[in-house]
């Protein structure tokens, strides 16, 4: 019989480091003595991670508020799972739930989406032409792949022809999986690519270079592929210590970086990838080819005047205060997760320490005070090398590694507890943070 005294050292660690993940994750949070009495209106743009969080921690705090959330999804996705479903290793289900079974009772839920801000009216459009007043606004609606800005490319090439693009959706990362897989038999050159602008989970693309490199030695052997990493710049990784970290691997495994090489267009006939560098347009031909677009805020924010106007202007990130996360011009505006503009934070991880930090500050707001949570840019990221080991890697905006469990978890080692956090621990803590349980 096997028991805790027997299990080796590190068996012994990672259900230590279960239990402790299991204590932060689901224990719900201390009961207040009494709610706040407001007649606040409230609207929130988006039931992803960030707005279905955010809402079932108001719903704890507030007594008798107006609390509206509107998306036009049915469906909401567990987007860390994509990267798994795209390498074969998850059904495509997987990733999939009902937006409605996250939202609590006695809010207002529309399925439609937001068609227009109007932040000096204090009112919300939506896509059906209902207009929404507000007390204050948090803005989550995520962000838009743009595939129109690579030339020759649509969603209809993926699976076939030796393309993927995992972050389109959960029918398109298992169908990103039929064309890597054929990859993975057969050999070949393979190109991954990441774009030119911020993105969510920046480790994703490593993550899928990582596993189809690793499933595809396995598969038909070393030799038999040659595995090509396009960076949109001089980096493989925005934390510096942790792309050198990157470099090696890819050193090891026969992985050749092609720096500031960003993809332009596609040749879907031929099976040519055209890619814009310093030294002008360069093509590569490709028997696998895995494509993440540029990405942006949507049309209604970058229309609405709560965009930087002085960064990332082709984007249209919402210009909010670093650490709360608050509009820089209208103080009753917030925005979380994907669509805030902030240096680093675009994960779901990364989501669970920004939704306290907005709650704090809007209900000081309610109640006429100032808020006093920071967002320090906390960003988590488990690199998954190859299946059956990952690197826990956790930064905050200054780059500096933050380790959730030092002493258990080296962050830029290969371990399978790290791999074990992606494949079992995580989807439980995303699930307790819908909730407004973590």
């Amino acid at each position: 019989m096997t028991t805790i005294e027997n299990l080796t050292p590190s068996r012994r660690a990672f259900l230590g480091l279960m239990a402790a993940g299991a204590a932060s994750g689901f224990a719900t949070r201390p009961a207040k003595a009494a709610k706040i009495q407001t007649k606040a209106r409230i609207v929130i743009i988006g039931a992803g991670a960030a707005g279905t969080s955010l809402v079932n921690r108001l719903v704890t705090r507030l007594e008798g508020a107006d609390i509206t959330i509107l998306d036009p999804s049915a469906q909401h996705l567990y987007q860390p799972g994509l990267s798994l479903v795209a390498a074969g290793l998850k059904p495509a289900s997987y990733t999939q739930s009902q937006t409605v079974d996250w939202l609590p009772e006695d809010i207002t839920f529309i399925p439609a989406g937001a068609a227009a801000v109007d932040p000096e009216a204090k009112s919300v459009a939506t896509t059906e032409g209902q207009t929404i007043p507000y007390d204050f606004l948090v803005v989550a609606p995520g962000l838009v792949l743009d595939h129109d800005a690579i030339e020759g490319f649509s969603l209809d090439l993926v699976g076939s022809g030796g393309i993927g693009a995992l972050y389109a959706g959960p029918q398109y990362a298992a169908k990103t999986w039929q064309a890597a897989s054929k990859f993975t038999e057969d050999g070949g050159v393979g190109i991954f690519t990441r774009p030119a602008t911020e993105m969510k989970c920046a480790g994703a693309p490593l993550k899928h270079t990582f596993l189809i490199e690793d499933i595809a030695t396995r598969t038909a052997g070393a030799g038999k592929h040659e595995m090509h990493y396009a960076s949109n710049n001089a980096s493989l990784f925005g934390v510096p210590i942790v792309s050198e970290k990157v470099r090696m691997l890819f050193e090891d495994r026969g992985i050749t970086p092609q720096y500031s090489h960003v993809l332009t267009a596609v040749d879907p006939v031929r099976q040519l990838a055209t890619f814009a560098t310093p030294d002008g347009e360069t093509e590569m031909e490709y028997d696998y080819l895995h494509v993440i677009p540029p990405q942006r805020a949507p049309d209604f924010v970058r229309q609405s005047g709560l965009s930087w106007a002085d960064k990332w202007t082709d984007q249209g990130w919402v210009e909010v205060d670093m650490q709360t996360l608050r509009h820089r011009r209208y103080p009753e505006v917030f925005a979380l997760g994907d669509v805030a503009g902030v240096p680093k934070g675009k994960t779901a991880a990364s989501v669970k320490w920004q939704v306290p930090v907005v709650e704090d500050h809007l209900i000081a707001a309610i109640e006429g005070q100032e808020g006093t949570a920071v967002y320090d840019g906390y960003t988590s990221c488990p690199l998954i090398t190859r299946v059956g080991r990952a690197m826990l890697i956790e930064f905050d905006y200054h780059n500096n590694l933050t380790p959730s469990f030092p002493g258990v978890i080296a962050p830029l080692e290969e371990l399978w507890i790290s791999w074990l956090m992606k494949e079992v621990a995580l989807k439980a803590t995303y699930n307790a943070m819908l909730r407004g349980k973590a």
